[in-house]
């Protein structure tokens, strides 16, 4: 049989890519001329699954049909509906089914885990985060180190990058984690910095926090869903993430949480406790008393987010059909490296428009960061009217995410085609 006739490389990409059919599971966003638009931010909110309808109205028909009992019946059995996620998310991650739990949101479990892994005592206070997290992150930290009764200036290290430089260096990290020695109480940065695009080698900086004593941990919104990660192997301590950006799973979405198997039994661990991190096996003899569940589950306070979860789960579902994180991330590297391409075959001057993301595909996601010197809004606005659809950061970046699940290596023509129609129409004027 005679292969279709395409009419370019992007193309014939798109026709042999074996995931472009899960392009069709999603609800594509129309552009200024009602034609499907290029959604390049899913690192801001993913797209809406075309199943997550479905998912949140079997939970509405179950609550309809069956109020309370809805808890105890066929077929949502709303008392271990978090279960039903747990091995999937275990997948996403590279962790064991005990570390992971699905709850919350972000900024929540961030605060919940910090109370455990952030425990300052006497010389061991200090903790270190990436200079430009995102907002959350740091008002986390302050917040915490306040707690504590400590000043946050005092208390918190920033890494920053060297002088003309975007991103921070591997050694330096490390390097920075070594001077701190038995001062630093925990690492926290994200796996992926929201900014740059960034993703850093969550192994190395694991294996050095440790050597000092440390805790580590990484705030994986931007990772989770984008990198193909193993948070057991690099035996991180903590970790949470969102699930909307690169999980699809909504705005406001649940988050997960993986705390490593090292803490699975430990009820002496210091912890904000609720009803629902209690022994499941008595949970209902409500009596005082905490006992904590093994693993990750142990940090549960309250009830599953039934209607959120559910489309999670759908998310999640449509992850491991496409063959997982290591299937998709290589998909993601096609797409960001031709996107790179076409970026740098502008030519133009770095003082005018330049990548600060790293070129290294291992320091990076599905992000490109590109900082606009000149005119960055109005290039902004001029893709948003040709129907590309990204992500605007003051003061002048511009956040291009080519998503796998969803976005076409046509999707990376067309913003190719659009910077090149702008660059030729406005740059000399």
């Amino acid at each position: 049989m005679t292969a279709p006739v395409t009419s370019s490389p992007a193309a014939h990409l798109d026709a042999t890519d074996p995931l472009a059919a899960f392009r069709q599971e999603f609800h594509l966003p129309p552009g200024p001329d009602g034609q499907p638009c290029a959604y390049f931010c899913g690192n801001s909110l993913g797209l809406m699954p075309k199943a997550a309808r479905a998912a949140a109205e079997q939970e509405f028909e179950t609550w309809e049909r069956l109020g309370v009992e809805g808890h105890f019946h066929a077929p949502s059995f709303w008392m271990h509906f978090h279960d039903t996620l747990t091995e999937a998310t275990a997948r996403l991650v590279g962790a064991k089914p005990i570390e992971v739990v699905v709850m919350n949101n972000l900024t929540v479990n961030l605060h919940l885990l910090l109370v455990t892994f952030y425990r300052p005592a006497g010389s061991r206070y200090k903790i270190l985060m990436e200079g430009g997290a995102f907002p959350s992150d740091q008002y986390a930290i302050e917040s915490q180190a306040r707690l504590h009764g400590l000043d946050p200036d005092e208390a918190i290290v920033e890494l920053v990058p060297r002088p003309g430089e975007h991103t921070l260096r591997t050694e330096d990290i490390l390097t920075k984690i070594a001077e701190l020695g038995d001062s630093l109480a925990t690492v926290l940065i994200g796996g992926v910095n929201y900014y740059t695009g960034q993703a850093f080698d969550m192994a190395a900086i694991a294996t050095a926090g440790h050597a000092v004593g440390a805790y580590v941990g990484f705030d994986l919104a931007h990772a989770a869903g984008n990198l193909d990660l193993r948070l057991h192997d690099w035996d991180v301590d903590f970790a949470c993430w969102c699930t909307y950006k690169y999980l699809n799973s909504g705005p406001g979405g649940t988050s997960g949480v993986f705390v490593n198997e090292r803490f699975a039994n430990r009820p002496d661990l210091v912890r904000l406790a609720g009803w629902w991190g209690h022994d499941a096996s008595v949970r209902f003899q409500m009596k005082k008393g905490f006992r904590p569940m093994p693993g990750a589950a142990g940090w549960q306070l309250s009830n599953a987010q039934i209607f959120p979860m559910a489309i999670h789960r759908a998310s999640l579902e449509i992850v491991d059909r496409a063959g997982g994180m290591a299937v998709l991330r290589r998909k993601s590297e096609q797409l960001t490296a031709r996107l790179e391409s076409l970026i740098r075959g502008l030519n133009l001057p770095a003082d005018k428009l330049e990548i600060i993301t790293p070129a290294d595909p291992a320091q990076r996601g599905c992000q490109l960061s590109v900082l606009v010197h000149e005119r960055g809004r109005e290039l902004f606005d001029f893709l948003a009217a040709q129907g590309i659809i990204a992500d605007w950061r003051e003061p002048n970046v511009i956040r291009l995410a080519p998503v796998p699940l969803y976005n076409s290596f046509e999707d990376v023509e067309r913003v190719g085609a659009a910077l090149r129609q702008w660059m030729n129409e406005r740059m000399g004027e």
